[in-house]
């Protein structure tokens, strides 16, 4: 599934248009129960409820995300169901979770569902109901339905907004759960080109001798039986002329785009580490959602994405431990490690973006390093740049829109961790015994985008669910696409 419409409309007819409505309840101070926004006594006195009395039935919490459901009915009315939904503080962290709950009851069911809930926040809800009902799978023995999502708010902008971002991180997932099998990284190209087609995106796909300066990424792609790596680069430009396009912010995305990671000739160990590898190309995803959302919002900017994708597999053309490859602009990095391969595609992006590209931002996203999952968990993306002023605008992003991150240290007393005897670098540490494995990893990247206004984002414990709960589904998350596009945005 790749989207799922949202629609605006704040009126009890189009409520009760719908087969299922979502009301929101909080918890007064008194310990009482209160139900929340324009359309409540409309909907009581249209289907004959006194809803306080029905919640208190069930004995609630008022927790964000809690929900009840309730049979109902009328004359010439579609609608059998209403759900009563804790929206907690009615922050956006409680409307996302109640949004989820909503989602995740009508998800995978030919539906419609009309949510009254978001008096408050109404773009995050709203997103969240799209996540929540999100499903992706490539099973035949049924045909794959989707609920139909309307939205309480007179705001039809702000809900159009919530829809390009929703259908970005559908994308994103999509793209994530692809079975590697059928994900090679031609197939991205195709698929960037598909969700350009018909906008003002560009795309154009680097391969075979265009990326002979790319050492990086021919050394981690060039083991793949299937058809080798690839950069690919997606541009947007605002359609209005208000200012001349070389005056406008350019931002460039990097993100790594590793199809399938099977550590290479250091495998992965235990076997059943690698199942999840198919989303080791989560950056990229993200950026080619962001652009697209972008595309559609439309902010006056001008925005790069250079998806480095590559499949890290076993044959005899794989690099080995001890290889010297020479990145773009001629750094030369000494292998230590080749299942740390993805430093190695984002090194040569970076340096691309920084000679070529001009960008006033630079910006990389991947799932690089295991060691930030373990000191940041899931809720959290690692954020590393030493423009302090530039980690506030991100962080401010992440609050807003839920992808939340946390400004890392870049500790110099780390660098002489990267040194090599016979080349410029190594690219893992593997002088020293720091046991700072997401700060090196953030620390060698820094020697390839020259004096940019830099952010290195590893994603590496936020862009996987391990369960299936709230807005994700058990895998891929589409983390970064809402950070990014927030960000992007109040730029322009």
């Amino acid at each position: 599934m790749s989207a799922l419409p949202i629609a605006a409309s704040l009126d009890i007819k189009a409520a009760s248009s719908a087969n299922s409505i979502a009301i929101g309840f909080v918890k007064n101070t008194d310990e009482s129960f209160e139900f929340v926004g324009p359309l409540v006594a409309d909907i009581e006195k249209f289907f004959g409820l006194n809803l306080v009395d029905e919640l208190t039935f069930f004995g609630p919490t008022a927790k964000a995300g809690e929900i009840f459901e309730i049979p109902v009915s009328a004359a010439d009315c579609p609608t059998d169901r209403i759900f009563l939904v804790g929206i907690g503080d009615q922050s956006g962290s409680a409307l996302r979770a109640a949004g989820a709950s909503v989602g995740r009851k009508v998800r995978g069911k030919n539906l419609t569902v009309y949510s009254a809930c978001a008096v408050k926040e109404v773009k995050a809800h709203a997103i969240s109901m799209a996540l929540g009902a999100w499903v992706w799978n490539l099973k035949t023995d049924k045909k794959m339905e989707e609920p139909k999502l309307s939205v309480g708010s007179k705001d039809k902008k702000i809900v159009e907004e919530a829809a390009a971002i929703a259908q970005a991180m559908c994308r994103a997932r999509d793209l994530i759960h692809t079975p590697a099998n059928i994900k090679t990284p031609a197939w991205m190209g195709k698929q960037a080109e598909l969700f350009a087609k018909g906008t003002g995106l560009k795309v154009k796909v680097f391969a075979g001798a265009e990326l002979k300066e790319f050492g990086g990424l021919r050394a981690v792609g060039g083991s793949s039986p299937k058809p080798g790596p690839r950069m690919i680069e997606v541009s947007y430009q605002p359609k209005s002329k208000k200012k001349s396009v070389d005056a406008l912010p350019h931002i460039v995305l990097v993100g790594k785009g590793i199809t399938f990671d099977t550590g290479g000739i250091s495998l992965k160990r235990p076997y059943d580490t690698m199942i999840e590898m198919k989303s080791d190309m989560a950056g990229s995803a993200a950026i080619l959602g962001t652009l697209t959302a972008i595309e559609e919002l439309q902010p006056n900017v001008r925005v790069t994405a250079l998806m480095m994708m590559a499949e890290n597999a076993i044959s005899g053309t794989a690099q080995r431990p001890s290889d010297v490859i020479k990145h773009y602009g001629g750094t030369t990095v000494e292998v230590i490690n080749t299942d740390a391969e993805g430093r190695l595609v984002l090194a040569d992006g970076l340096a691309y973006a920084d000679i070529n590209l001009d960008p006033d931002y630079l910006v990389d996203i991947a799932t690089l390093t295991g060691a930030i999952s373990l000191g940041l968990g899931r809720q959290y993306a690692a954020m590393y740049t030493r423009d302090n002023a530039l980690a506030a605008q991100l962080s401010k992003a992440g609050e807003a829109s839920g992808d939340r991150v946390w400004h890392m240290p870049l500790v110099d007393d780390y660098k002489d961790s990267l040194g090599s005897d016979i080349a410029d670098f190594n690219h893992n540490a593997s002088k020293g015994k720091y046991s700072a494995g997401s700060v090196t990893a953030a620390l060698f990247l820094e020697n390839f985008v020259g004096t940019r206004r830099w952010v290195h984002l590893d994603i590496a414990g936020t862009a996987r669910s391990e369960v299936d709960a709230g807005e994700n589904s058990k895998g891929g998350t589409g983390f970064g696409v809402r950070l990014l596009t927030e960000w992007i945005t109040s730029l322009s």
